[in-house]
Parts: C-alpha cells; sequence; structure tokens
C-alpha cells in the first residue's frame, strides 16, 4: 500500500511549536511507516519524517512572511494532485481545498476533517462527499448533512508525555490564545481558586491578549512563558496540578486536553463539543459549565487518579490505536473502489 499524505504547510510537519494539523498528519505518517507502509509525506521541506518527503516550500507561510499563503497552498496542492496515480490513496490534512481535484484523479482520497473554520465552507464537502470520503476527530464535531465513513480520535506518540505521579501546585491554560479558547476565564478561575496559573500558547488574537489576558501577567500568579515547544509541554502539562479548558466553542478534538491525560494530569474542561467523548467527568478530570463549577473543581481535582488519567489516554488516543483505525478505513476504502 503507497499512501500520500498531505499536510498543511503554515508550519513544519511536526511543527516545533504550535500547528495541531500538522502534528497530527505527522503522527499519522510515522505511525504507518512503523507498520512497513510506504509513505510519502508532503509538507514543507524542513519538515522531519522516515518516510519519503515531497516539498515546493523549503518552510511554512506563518513562519516565513516571504511566502504568500494562497500561492504556496496552490503549488503544494497541485504537486501532490499532478503524480496522485503514483499512490494507492491520498490522506488529506489540509482541509477543503484538495477536495476539489478529487474528480480529476483516479485515486480514492479520504480527509480527516480538523474542524469546521465556518458553515461557508460546507458546500465543498457537500458536492465531493460522493466520490470523498471523510473522517470526523471526535462524534460531536460531524456535520447533519454529510456521510463520514469513520470517527477516529487523534492519536499522540507515548514517548513524548512523561506520567508523573505527583504535581507541583500550578494551573496551566496550554493553547492558543483566543476568546474561544478561555484564557482569560482560566486567569478568572485561578483567582478564584487561590492559585498560580501558567499561560503557555500562541498569541492568536493580538487584540484580546492585550486587553485580556497582559494586564493580569504578573510575574507571581499568572505567568506567561510563550509558545512552549515539545520538551517544554511536557514538562508544563506533567508538572500542573490540572489544565484548564474554558472553552466558549464546540471544540472538534482538544490535542492539548489528550496530551494532559497522558502525562497523567486531569482536565477541567467546559461541558462543550468533543469534551465529554475525551473526559470522563469525575475520574480523567470535570465537566463543568460556570466558573464558579471550574474553580470548585479545581478544590476537588485531588479526587482524580493520575495514574486512571494516563490508562484512559493511554487506551483512547495512542498513535498505536490511531494508525490502525486509519489502516483500517484505508482497507475499507480500498475494497469500494
Amino acid at each position: 500500500m503507497k499512501i500520500a499524505i498531505l499536510s498543511p504547510i503554515a508550519w513544519r510537519t511536526p511543527p516545533v511549536n504550535y500547528g495541531p494539523w500538522e502534528q497530527v498528519a505527522s503522527n499519522i505518517a510515522e505511525g504507518l511507516i512503523e507498520k512497513n507502509i510506504d509513505v510519502t509525506l508532503f509538507a514543507t521541506g524542513n519538515s522531519i519524517t522516515k518516510g519519503t518527503l515531497q516539498y515546493v516550500t523549503a518552510d511554512g507561510y506563518a513562519e516565513n512572511p516571504d511566502i504568500d499563503p494562497k500561492v504556496w497552498e496552490c503549488l503544494h496542492i497541485s504537486n501532490l494532485m499532478e503524480q496522485a496515480n503514483r499512490f494507492d490513496l491520498i490522506h488529506n490534512h489540509f482541509d477543503f481545498l484538495p477536495l476539489t481535484y478529487s474528480r480529476l484523479i483516479k485515486t480514492p482520497m479520504v480527509t480527516t476533517i480538523h474542524g469546521f473554520s465556518s458553515p461557508d465552507i460546507l458546500p465543498v464537502y457537500k458536492k465531493y462527499n460522493k466520490n470523498c470520503f471523510y473522517v470526523s476527530i471526535s462524534n460531536s464535531d460531524r456535520s447533519p448533512e454529510l456521510e463520514y465513513i469513520a470517527t477516529i480520535y487523534n492519536g499522540l506518540n507515548t514517548n513524548e508525555f512523561t506520567y508523573r505521579k505527583t504535581s507541583k501546585d500550578y494551573l496551566l491554560y496550554f493553547g492558543r490564545i483566543h476568546p474561544e479558547k478561555g484564557t482569560y476565564e482560566s486567569i478568572r478561575i485561578a483567582k478564584q481558586s487561590g492559585r498560580k496559573l501558567i499561560i503557555s500558547g500562541l498569541i492568536q488574537h493580538r487584540e484580546y491578549f492585550d486587553s485580556k489576558v497582559r494586564p493580569f501577567i504578573n510575574g507571581d500568579d499568572i505567568v506567561y512563558v510563550g509558545n512552549s515547544g515539545s520538551k517544554e509541554r511536557d514538562e508544563l502539562l506533567g508538572e500542573a496540578f490540572a489544565l484548564l479548558h474554558p472553552i466558549s466553542f464546540n471544540e472538534p478534538f482538544g490535542l492539548s486536553v489528550a496530551e494532559s491525560m497522558m502525562c497523567g494530569t486531569p482536565v477541567i474542561a467546559f461541558n462543550l463539543g468533543s469534551m465529554p467523548e475525551l473526559i470522563i467527568d469525575g475520574e480523567t478530570g470535570f465537566l463543568v459549565n460556570t466558573i464558579e463549577e471550574a474553580a470548585e473543581a479545581v478544590s476537588t481535582i485531588k479526587t482524580i487518579d493520575r495514574k486512571h488519567c494516563r490508562e484512559w489516554a493511554l487506551s483512547k488516543f495512542s498513535r498505536e490505536i490511531m494508525t490502525e483505525d486509519y489502516i483500517q478505513t484505508y482497507k475499507k476504502i480500498l475494497k469500494l473502489q
């Protein structure tokens, strides 16, 4: 089986810091390679893989201001599509744009839908639903207007996450800094619970950061440590008392939630989107609806068994499980051809 993995090109695959779609594309590619499957990764030139790497741009447009995103996205996608007949199957992680090629090639394409940036993109998914195959990353993120071949949870490289039996006393916010992700709400939860909060993440919404987050950063009880890489991520997540995830949108998956539990750290999250699928309420964290409920959950977090968090994450969100689920999905698709 020859598989082409089409990754986005905003960041390197895998990313140095932020880049969840690139991270998942990398985890799938390397998981398949471990199963002795022939994989070609279409990504940026500075990407890292044990498979074959193809690229048209040396680095990502989010890392290089001289790169025009639309121009190089077009060149990147067409680079794969013009040699599609070399592969048994194309696995698309690049959202809806590659779908527009699907009726021009004979190679079947499966698309992992990493969430819907807007309802406006649905017409593209609907148009190509009959000749393409869609995988959702949670049951909650399925559109009733589309048909899916599978739901497959994102899988982590378990070697990158260290289980820690005990924690320090700080709370952690880990993710992009954006109103819908709840950075400000995390600050309020930390203040109400009387605990230190460490904030780590890409500043995606500068005005929000400057008005709602920066005024509270004091280097004492509210600390911002920047956009952390994999080593810092493992340490921050593993040593946290709890991860705060007070989102205000229907989160399609939430990699940091799975990553936290993989380290043994429980999660306190607002009960939206995929959170009930990722978190066992009262066992691997708490699902809450308000800042007050979240602050109260902080006071009872010691009732959560950190070992159970790790075991749950291993049973649901490992790269090995995700890889096997995708292999079975690939086989199902190829039988339909």
